[in-house]
């Protein structure tokens, strides 16, 4: 037990304020009528600083904070492409895509795609989003929190996937989604104020390592000694060269494969893109996008910079995913409260959206279509039913799924791999080519996942983004010319494109431009 009696109160109090914060929200917005409203945003009154905020604390979890450090701690800065890229891929998003949901009043994904195409397209999709959060997304965010509270705390990693199981569900079954993206202001200072502290102490330590100076001057000291230290962790465009490149494979995939996961992951993802329709108003989604598209490209500091320092500090490391939780613990006490809370909090953050997204998708996009008369109190009783087994399925499948891989953060992204590139065909289509029709989404929906197979079957040593583009041209191949051939039928689509206003104020132009710029700069340094 690291844990020390002053972490405990600094743990002990943030989690009272964070409480009081929920109880005193959710009074006054839960009723018996409005039960299901905890589920989907169909109050759509967030302002945009809470929605900036909420959409970087569901993003930021586990997963980043501590998968994406191990990876950095192996492979180094190449890894914050996802970061990075993420941010103008944001921006697109949120001039294209967004107001084409909002204008229609989307409340999930796949509602989008029963609107659109139909019913079976719809449940189709909803079933494979349902396995994915469950098998990818919960599982993996749930191994690695359990395993940084195992490090910190002692306790053995099946007791520490337990209590995050508990604790998660019922904040998110408790809060709802209103409430929890409110509370998420809160937490994602805590995260990036915790991601920074740690950032600090190891660079300080780092710099005192080299005989150089502490406090504020020992930051720059100690990036300078990284820097010269391990020169190959600071590479931002691999070479084939590289033992890593598997992993991230150049111009390929910062130019192409890579914009597939964040189209996927930003525009068509329901954990996500919920939080940005519960906006009161299309510009204040946009403004929201904004805020969280420079968050990303901060985020760096706080999930890759902690694994490049741990491969300087710790370089012998068993797993590359232990990084983060050890060099926690060379924190001093109350600071260690204070990082760890920040990390727990993330975790609850990014598995109460996922929980809250199987449940919709589930009550909304399946339930509701094979029983169309389920009234709200059922539909109610079957989310939370789901939420349980879902955490219950996630806690047993994780250790096989995930005990024997160093970098969790690449097992996320590769099977999430088979499932996006059909994801983004089938939505890019469907909101700009009118003549898409239901077997061409469908043949494009399945049809990544059985390609996917294939290619990892036969071609086992290409690299997962590479397979990824091929997979999505395939795929958007196949769509396109099943919807060719298939006889032309009335537009039965409800989706209306007519008349949207893709235009943005003169803030969010600007923002856009500086975006790019920043992006620019990066990759010229750290080419």
């Amino acid at each position: 037990m690291h844990l020390k009696l002053l972490d405990v109160a600094v743990i002990i109090l943030y989690a009272t304020f964070v409480l009081l914060i929920a109880h005193l929200l959710q009074r006054g917005h839960r009723d018996g009528a409005e039960e299901d409203a905890s589920y989907a945003p169909s109050t759509r009154a967030l302002p945009w600083w809470a929605i900036g905020a909420s959409l970087i604390a569901a993003n930021i979890s586990a997963e980043q904070i501590i998968g994406m450090s191990g990876s950095a701690y192996a492979m180094g800065l190449s890894i914050a492409a996802y970061e990075w890229l993420a941010a103008l891929a944001m921006v697109v998003i949120g001039k294209y895509f967004l107001p084409i949901f909002l204008k229609n009043q989307i409340s999930t994904m796949p509602q989008f795609l029963r609107l659109r195409y139909g019913a079976k397209t719809q449940v189709t999709m909803a079933i494979l989003w349902i396995c994915v959060y469950t098998f990818v997304a919960l599982t993996a965010i749930m191994w690695l929190g359990a395993t940084a509270v195992h490090v910190v705390t002692g306790l053995s990693l099946m007791m520490s996937l337990i209590l995050l199981a508990l604790v998660a569900g019922n904040y998110a079954l408790y809060v709802g989604l209103r409430a929890s993206a409110v509370t998420d202001v809160v937490q994602v200072v805590m995260l990036v104020l915790g991601g920074l502290v740690i950032s600090y102490f190891a660079l300080e330590q780092i710099s005192a390592s080299a005989g150089g100076p502490g406090g504020i001057p020992g930051l720059l000291s100690g990036l300078e000694t990284l820097q010269a230290r391990l020169p190959e962790h600071f590479d931002a465009v691999l070479d084939p060269s590289n033992p890593y490149y598997k992993y991230m494979p150049g111009l390929t995939a910062l130019l192409f494969s890579i914009w597939i996961v964040q189209f996927a992951y930003w525009g068509f993802n329901q954990f996500i893109v919920q939080h940005a329709l519960a906006a009161r108003s299309i510009r204040e989604v946009q403004s929201g996008v904004v805020l969280a598209a420079f968050l990303k490209l901060f985020m760096p500091v706080v999930v890759v910079l902690p694994g490049i320092a741990a491969a300087y500090l710790l370089p012998h490391l068993s797993r590359s995913d232990e990084a983060y939780p050890n060099l926690m613990l060379l924190l001093p006490n109350g600071v260690l409260g204070l990082v760890f809370v920040a990390l727990v909090a993330a975790i609850i953050a990014s598995m109460g959206s996922t929980l809250s997204s199987i449940a919709t998708i589930f009550t909304q996009d399946v339930v509701k279509v094979v029983h169309k008369g389920a009234g709200k109190r059922l539909l109610v009783i079957v989310g939370r039913f789901t939420a349980i087994v879902a955490l219950i399925i996630a806690m047993v499948v994780a250790a096989p799924l995930l005990g024997h891989f160093d970098q969790a953060f690449q097992y996320i992204q590769e099977f999430n791999g088979f499932f996006t590139p059909g994801v983004v065909v089938i939505f890019i289509l469907g909101m700009f080519w009118r003549r898409t029709t239901e077997t061409g989404a469908l043949l494009a929906g399945v049809g990544s996942v059985i390609i996917s197979a294939l290619f990892a079957i036969f071609l086992p040593a290409m690299p997962f983004l590479i397979r990824m583009g091929w997979v999505f041209l395939i795929c958007f191949a196949l769509a396109v010319a099943a919807s060719m051939i298939e006889r032309h039928k009335p537009e039965t689509s409800t989706i209306d494109v007519s008349g949207i206003d893709y235009s943005t104020g003169a803030l969010y132009n600007v923002a856009s431009l500086a975006i790019v710029a920043i992006l620019a700069g990066l990759y010229w340094w750290y080419w």
